[in-house]
């Protein structure tokens, strides 16, 4: 288990590592939350995977802490805020007076 143990910190610290190295704009939180996000989830899904499948399979408990580290890592990515990008709208633009009550219901002139 001692070796696995040291299997899920250079995974999570790699994983932590290359997010940084790859998409430094995405993760404007800094280096500290990232790398600790991806070593942290690294060890808990490690130690989950290999005691759930009773230390059998080595390589996929480091396969499922690679993945499990490199997805909860990918939480903290703010791809919006990244230099270059604007943000991206959803809402239509409204007409000028929308907004107002009752400006969206016809009126019956008489």
């Amino acid at each position: 288990m001692l070796v696995e143990t040291f299997a899920f910190v250079l995974v999570g610290v790699v994983v932590g590592a290359a997010a940084l190295l790859s998409w430094p704009a995405y993760f404007p939180a800094g280096r500290a939350p990232t790398l600790g996000t991806a070593l942290g989830s690294a060890l808990l899904a490690g130690v989950i995977a290999h005691f759930t499948m009773d230390g059998r399979y080595p390589a996929a408990s480091i396969a499922v802490s690679a993945v499990a580290s490199a997805l909860l890592t990918s939480v903290l990515a703010r791809p919006d805020l990244a230099a270059g990008r604007a943000p991206a709208h959803r809402h239509r633009p409204h007409r000028a007076g929308a907004h107002r009550a009752g400006a969206h219901r016809r009126q019956r002139h008489a």
